[in-house]
């Protein structure tokens, strides 16, 4: 599959089974609702159990159908109207049963695998589209559900009236049965063979569906861009080229299933004929009743029913189960970062020092380009940092190392000493506030994007934080002032604006260590200095660590780390490093006047 090829995930390299038992997977959601399972089965075993005796009630109204008692003959009538009541009530509550197992098993799914995905580090999506863990939320469980809550209740009854019909038409005529069953080799060959070509096609039709679902989301993600470059008819082209492909494959399991399902109706109604003919025989011979031929038609006929439903339903659960396996993928995959089985307790108050012993680090999407190459660097608490250096020099890798998005290849990096990798993540990145490069903003109002900071804050801290932030009086003057809608990313604001509410919710935040990763590249002069004002605020009662390119922004800093290909090159502040005339220099002159740099 190209989808593999490009990704190189592990967990799609893994070879699938591609066989129905992988339903099993399931079970984990269903135990917790046992009772509700077991009422199902039973309205389900009775449903069934009263179809099959609604074709002895036929045979004794046709066998009493000439005798002289009308009362008896009502008492028939009125019999197998009473087990076509009871088969009728069972029916619904089995629908209503197993829909609502169904609905409440895929919604446990859904939030399982959310749930997993969620606290994912970034190496797991390098390796896996966004779009297409998003298909197997939707997708892959909508198919779950179709079969939870219909198709695997369809299956058994079936089963069931397959088994009991078979049982109780051997009872009315072991001679027809015999025949009968005569025809079953000749329906199960095509069931197999034709079967297990159903199974890879199931499968590759939704890895199709899935990776046409991560191209549509990384085009409409990334829409301004598209068209800025006018790669519209070139995405178009990618998109339906890849959509094309799905429903190619869609194509061959339709016409595969379409061709099962022809044969195997085919070969059994035409053995039912066969035998009804024999039947008809043995009637005008006296051999057996008329009612007990109309019985075994019955029976006949329910077998033949249950056979074609379970050939068709096998697809759907073929299905089921390739979409069962790609979510049990997700459940199962082992994130590259874990915390530790006992992990140590952040300190508190967390002083802020941050260290960077010996490390060594690579992307796991380019192992052999080091990022990172014998990196040491130790940050007192309240100390203000800034890292600059050229484009790829390694400050990024810098900052999600601080956060643990990664791991180091090789050393250690520590928080008030003590090694992160000891810690539990979520524990002391509580103690971070991150302003990224690109800020993310959620499709909700101005002030719920500043509450990201701290879920707990009340409207007036929050205001405070966008007044430090210089992003108050913008934010005043939308519509709705902090309750207006800015749209999915923040489409209704500018990019200045973007950054100052993410700068706001880092500040709202105040946390012990703030990461500035480019944070006022993209503010206008005067929106930077009112935004460097209250960094310079911020920064005096914690540790700051700020990355840029622009060297206007890190002249006051208490110190300047100057990296070039993953390594540190210099250390000092501005004026000793524009002394020292080294790449620092050559970078200040670049960006200033000759007046400016000295």
């Amino acid at each position: 599959m190209v989808r593999r090829a490009e990704n190189g995930a592990d967990l799609l390299d893994r070879e699938k089974s591609r066989r129905v038992s992988a339903l099993a997977e399931l079970w984990p959601f269903l135990r917790p609702y046992r009772p509700l399972l077991v009422a199902a089965i039973t309205a389900l075993v009775l449903t069934a159990a009263v179809a099959l005796a609604l074709p002895m009630a036929v045979r004794r109204v046709v066998d009493n159908f000439s005798v002289e008692d009308g009362a008896l003959l009502d008492q028939y009538f009125g019999a197998a109207l009473l087990i076509a009541a009871l088969l009728a009530l069972g029916t619904g509550a089995r629908y209503l049963l197993v829909t609502r197992l169904g609905e409440r098993v895929v919604a446990d799914i859904r939030k399982a695998v959310f749930d997993r995905v969620i606290g994912m580090s970034p190496a797991f999506f390098e390796r896996l589209m966004t779009g297409e863990v998003l298909s197997r939320i939707t997708t892959d469980t909508t198919l779950i559900l179709s079969v939870i809550g219909s198709s695997i209740s369809i299956a058994l009854r079936n089963l069931l009236l397959f088994v009991g019909g078979m049982g109780l038409m051997l009872l009315t005529s072991a001679k027809l049965t015999g025949l009968v069953l005569l025809i079953v080799p000749l329906v199960i060959v095509p069931i197999l063979t034709l079967g297990r070509r159903m199974r890879v096609l199931s499968r590759e039709n939704q890895d199709w569906i899935a990776q046409s679902s991560g191209s549509a989301s990384e085009a409409l993600l990334s829409v301004q861009t598209v068209q800025a470059f006018t790669h519209e008819a070139a995405t178009r082209e990618q998109f339906a080229d890849v959509t094309e492909k799905s429903h190619d494959a869609a194509r061959r399991r339709v016409n595969t299933r379409a061709l099962m399902t022809v044969i195997v109706i085919f070969l059994v109604f035409t053995g039912i004929v066969g035998v009804l003919w024999i039947g008809a025989r043995d009637v005008r011979a006296g051999e057996m009743s008329a009612g007990s031929l109309v019985q075994f038609v019955i029976y006949s006929v329910m077998v033949a029913g249950a056979v074609a439903a379970l050939s068709e339903i096998w697809g759907e659960l073929q299905r089921a189960a390739g979409a069962t396996e790609r979510l049990v993928d997700l459940l199962q995959a082992e994130d590259p970062v874990t915390d530790a089985a006992r992990p140590v307790p952040v300190p508190h108050p967390a002083r802020g020092a941050i260290g960077f012993e010996a490390v060594r680090f690579s992307y796991p999407a380019r192992p052999e380009i080091p990022a990172l190459e014998d990196f040491n660097l130790t940050i007192r608490p309240g100390e203000t940092v800034a890292l600059v250096g050229p484009s790829g020099a390694g400050k990024t890798s810098v900052i999600q190392l601080i956060q643990r998005f990664y791991d180091p290849d090789e050393g250690r990096i520590t928080l008030d000493g003590v090694a992160l990798s000891d810690m539990a993540r979520h524990e002391f990145r509580r103690e971070m506030a991150l302003v990224p490069q690109d800020p993310v903003i959620f499709a909700t109002s101005a002030r719920e994007n500043i509450r990201f900071g701290r879920l707990g804050a009340t409207d007036a801290e929050i205001e405070e934080a966008a007044r430090a932030a210089n992003a108050h009086d913008f934010i005043a003057a939308l519509p709705q002032g902090y309750d207006t809608f800015v749209g999915e990313r923040g489409v209704m604001l500018s990019g200045g604006q973007k950054q100052r509410i993410a700068i706001a919710r880092a500040i709202l935040r105040d946390a012990a260590v703030l990461l500035l990763d480019e944070a006022t590249s993209a503010l206008d002069a005067e929106s930077e200095r009112a935004v460097q004002r209250a960094v310079d605020a911020m920064a005096k009662t914690r540790t700051t660590i700020i990355v840029a390119h622009r060297l206007a922004t890190v002249k006051k800093a208490d110190r300047i780390v100057v990296m070039d290909q993953g390594r540190i090159v210099a250390q000092g502040t501005h004026d000793s490093l524009v002394a020292e005339n080294g790449l620092y220099a050559r970078l200040a002159r670049l960006q200033f006047t000759d007046g400016e740099a000295a």
